[in-house]
C-alpha cells in the first residue's frame, strides 16, 4: 500500500486566505457594475461578431468543415430514410392533433429545414411528435369541437371547420414560438432542468396510453367525440364499451391486418437494427399497400371505410395565425412548451453524449422557437425533436444537420406531386402508425426495476407522475409530476443526515461513527457533519439534531446525564458583555468540551440559517462549548460574516479542514506552547 506523508501548519481560514487567498476586490456602487456590465456588453469586434454569427448560426460553423467524402453518403442516406418515415408518420400525427393530414406534411418540412439552420444537435430529427400533438389536439378538441354527424357535413361546413381547427393549432404552434424565443433571449434554457429524468420518462410513457386509447375510435371505425378533461381516458374507454356494436368490420380488420405486420416490422428493426443498412420502412409500405387496395375496391363507399381525402399540391399562402386565440391557449401552450423543450433538448444532449459533442441548450431554444415560429405563418401545428426519427436518423448513419436538407426534400416532393395520390388512404391506417411509434415508450415500463434498485425515491416520482398523467390529463399531470420532483427535494434537505465523524486511525480522514465501524471519536471533541444547506426550511430539524448529539436542551443548556469526560481546562472565547470565561474544572464531568461543524456539505445559508448558526455558538459556549466551523466555502462564509457571525465567533475558530480543527484543539488541550504548530500525518 501506498503512503502518504504531510506536513504543514494549521490553518485557519484567515491565515489561509493571508497566505494562498486572492485579494478581495473592491467593492463599487450597483450603478457602476451595471455600468460596467453595459459597456462591456456593447463592446464589438471582428472576431466578436463572426462569434456571434457562428453561434446564433451554427450552420457557418459546421458547414465550411464539412467533409463529403465521410459523411454526405450518411447523411444521404439518412435524410432519405428519415423523409419516407416522414410522410405516414406526419399525416398520422395530424390526425391526432385532429386537423387535416396534409398540414402534418406541412409540419414535417419547415421545421427540418429550419433545424438545420439554427440547430446544434447533429442526430436531432425535428417534426410532428406524439405528444405534442396529443396536447395541441385536446386544446383543439376543446375549442372547435367536431359535431358528432361528420358524414353528413355541408362541404363549406367542413372546410369552415377545419380551417377553425387549423387556426388553433397554429395560433399554438406560434405562441410556443413566441415563448421559446422569448427564454432563448433571456437565457432560461435552464428551466428544462426541473423536468428531470424520471419524470419525461413516465410523462412521455402515460401520455403515450392517452395517444392509443384515443385513437381506438380510428381503430374500429366509432364516431366518437374525443373527451378532454381529468378522467379522459376512462371516459374514452366507456364510450367505446357502449358505441362497440357500431363497430365497423371492415375497418377492424384493416386495423387488426396493419397492425398485424408493422408490430414485427418493429420488432424485427429494433433487434436486427445494426445487420440492416437501413430500417424497413414498413409505414410506407403499408401506407401504399392500403392506398391502393382501398383505391381498388373502393372500401370508401361499399363499406363506409374513413379514408383521408383530397390532399393539395403545393404550398398554403403565408398567413399570420388566429392571434385573437391567443389567450385563450396561453395555459395549455405554456405547458407544451416546456414538454417540447424538455423532450427536443434530452434526445439532443442523448446523442451528443453518445457521439461526443456539445450542444448549447439556449440554442436549442433559438432553434425550436424560430421553426415553430415560422412554421405557423405555413399553417402548421407545434413541432419538437421526434423520438422515432431520431432513432432512425442516428441508425441509418446521419453524420450532420445536413440529413436535414434531404428529409425536406423527400416531403416536398410528396407535398408538390405525390400528396393527391393518397387520397383513398384509410384513417385506419394512420392510427396503426400512431400505435406502433409508442412502442419506445411503453418500454419504459422495463425500466422500473433498474430505478428501484438505483433509487426508491426517484421510482415513486415515475409512478406518481405516471398515475397523474393516466388519470388526471396530460397537462396536470405533468404539472403534478414537477411539483412532486420539488418536493422531494425539499424534503430530503429538511431531512438531511446530520453525523458524528470519528478519525480513521492515525489518518487525517474522518467518517461516521456507525456500529463497528474503525472510525473513533477524539475525546472531549463531537465533530457533526451536516449534509445540506441550512435555510429557513430545515433550520429547526438542524437545531433539534445538532442539540440531541451534543447534549443541549431546548434552553441552551446542558443535560444533567452526561457522561463523565475528559477533564481539562479550556478557556472559551467571549460571546457577550456579560460571559467572559467557562471554564472546565476538574472533576465537572462533562463529556464534551468542544463541537466541530464540518460545513463541507453546506452548499449555501441564508438569512435565517446564518442566525441560527449564531444562536447555536452562542448557547454552545454558555453551555461551556467551544464551536468551531471547519471547511466553509466561501459563499457561506461571506453570508455568515455579513449576518456578524465574527461579533460571536472569532476568526482563529474557523478552520480550513476538519482535521486543522482537531489539532488546534489537541495541542490546546495537552496545554503545547508552540510557535509553528504542526500536522503529522
Amino acid at each position: 500500500m501506498s503512503n502518504l506523508a504531510l506536513y504543514r501548519g494549521i490553518y485557519t481560514e484567515e491565515r489561509f486566505q493571508q497566505l494562498y487567498g486572492t485579494p478581495p476586490e473592491p467593492e463599487g456602487s450597483l450603478a457602476g457594475m451595471l455600468k460596467g456590465k453595459l459597456a462591456q456588453g456593447c463592446r464589438c469586434s471582428r472576431a466578436a461578431a463572426l462569434h456571434l454569427l457562428r453561434s446564433r448560426l451554427p450552420i457557418a460553423s459546421w458547414l465550411p468543415k464539412y467533409q463529403p467524402r465521410k459523411w454526405l453518403l450518411g447523411d444521404v442516406v439518412a435524410g432519405l430514410t428519415v423523409g419516407i418515415v416522414h410522410i405516414p408518420q406526419g399525416m398520422a400525427f395530424a390526425l391526432l392533433t385532429s386537423v387535416a393530414p396534409v398540414y402534418g406534411l406541412y409540419t414535417s418540412f419547415f421545421p427540418a429545414l429550419l433545424y438545420m439552420l439554427f440547430g446544434t444537435g447533429r442526430h436531432v430529427s425535428t417534426g410532428t411528435f406524439a405528444v405534442v400533438s396529443l396536447m395541441t389536439g385536446s386544446v383543439v378538441e376543446r375549442l372547435v369541437p367536431e359535431p358528432l354527424q361528420s358524414n353528413g357535413t355541408i362541404p363549406a361546413e367542413a372546410a369552415l371547420l377545419e380551417a377553425q381547427r387549423i387556426g388553433v393549432a397554429a395560433a399554438m404552434a406560434f405562441l410556443v414560438g413566441l415563448l421559446m424565443t422569448g427564454m432563448f433571449t433571456l437565457h432560461l434554457g435552464f428551466l428544462s432542468t426541473y423536468l428531470s429524468e424520471p419524470v419525461v420518462k413516465a410523462f412521455t410513457c402515460g401520455a403515450a396510453l392517452h395517444v392509443v386509447v384515443s385513437q381506438l375510435q380510428s381503430l374500429l371505425g366509432l364516431p366518437l367525440p374525443r373527451p378532454a378533461g381529468c378522467f379522459a381516458i376512462f371516459k374514452t374507454l366507456a364510450s367505446v364499451v357502449e358505441a362497440l356494436p357500431l363497430t365497423n368490420t371492415a375497418e377492424l380488420l384493416i386495423s387488426g391486418f396493419c397492425l398485424a405486420v408493422l408490430v414485427p416490422i418493429k420488432e424485427i428493426n429494433n433487434r436486427y437494427r445494426s445487420r440492416l443498412w437501413v430500417p424497413i420502412p414498413g409505414e410506407i409500405i403499408m401506407v401504399l399497400l392500403a392506398t391502393g387496395i382501398c383505391f381498388a375496391s373502393s372500401l370508401n363507399t361499399h363499406y363506409k371505410v374513413q379514408v383521408v381525402g383530397h390532399l393539395p399540391a403545393g404550398f398554403p399562402q403565408p398567413q399570420l395565425p388566429a392571434l385573437h386565440l391567443l389567450p385563450q391557449v396561453l395555459g395549455d401552450t405554456v405547458a407544451l412548451t416546456f414538454v417540447a423543450y424538455a423532450i427536443s433538448v434530452s434526445l439532443a444532449m442523448i446523442y451528443a453524449e453518445k457521439h461526443h459533442y456539445v450542444i448549447d441548450p439556449n440554442q436549442e431554444l433559438l432553434a425550436h422557437g424560430l421553426s415553430n415560429l415560422v412554421s405557423s405563418l405555413f399553417t402548421c401545428f407545434p413541432s419538437s425533436a421526434t423520438l422515432a426519427t431520431t432513432n432512425i436518423l442516428e441508425s441509418a448513419g446521419g453524420r450532420t444537420q445536413l440529413s436535414g436538407l434531404f428529409t425536406s426534400a423527400v416531403v416536398l416532393v410528396v407535398l408538390l406531386w405525390i400528396g393527391p395520390l393518397f387520397y383513398y388512404l384509410p384513417k385506419a391506417v394512420l392510427a396503426c402508425i400512431n400505435v406502433t411509434s409508442l412502442r419506445q415508450m411503453f418500454l419504459q415500463f422495463q425500466d422500473l426495476p433498474e430505478l428501484w434498485r438505483i433509487s426508491p425515491i426517484d421510482f415513486t416520482l415515475w409512478v406518481v407522475t405516471w398515475l397523474s398523467v393516466v388519470v388526471l390529463n396530460v397537462d396536470l399531470g405533468l404539472a403534478v409530476g414537477v411539483v412532486f420532483s420539488m418536493m422531494t427535494v425539499v424534503c430530503r434537505t429538511q431531512r438531511a443526515e446530520c453525523s458524528v465523524l470519528g478519525r480513521a486511525g492515525d489518518t487525517e480522514i474522518y467518517k461516521p461513527v456507525k456500529h463497528n465501524s474503525k472510525c473513533f471519536e477524539i475525546p472531549g471533541v463531537k465533530i457533526i457533519s451536516y449534509q445540506a444547506p441550512i435555510y429557513y426550511g430545515n433550520r429547526s430539524f438542524f437545531r433539534d439534531t445538532l442539540s440531541q448529539l451534543v447534549g443541549l436542551n431546548r434552553e441552551g443548556e446542558k443535560h444533567e446525564d452526561q457522561a463523565p469526560g475528559i477533564e481539562l481546562k479550556m478557556d472559551i472565547s467571549t460571546v457577550e458583555s456579560n460571559v467572559s470565561v467557562l471554564d472546565k474544572k476538574p472533576g465537572s464531568g462533562v463529556s464534551v468540551q468542544a463541537v466541530i461543524l464540518d460545513c463541507s456539505g453546506v452548499s449555501f445559508v441564508d438569512a435565517a440559517g446564518a442566525h441560527l448558526l449564531i444562536q447555536v455558538c452562542v448557547e454552545c459556549q454558555k453551555a461551556g462549548m467551544q464551536i468551531h466551523l471547519a471547511s466553509c466555502n466561501a459563499g457561506v462564509l461571506q453570508t455568515l460574516r455579513s449576518c456578524g457571525l465574527l461579533h460571536h465567533l472569532p476568526p482563529q475558530q474557523i478552520f480550513v479542514t476538519v482535521h486543522d480543527a482537531v489539532s488546534s484543539l489537541q495541542q490546546t488541550m495537552e496545554s503545547m506552547e508552540l510557535k509553528d504548530p504542526t500536522i503529522w500525518v
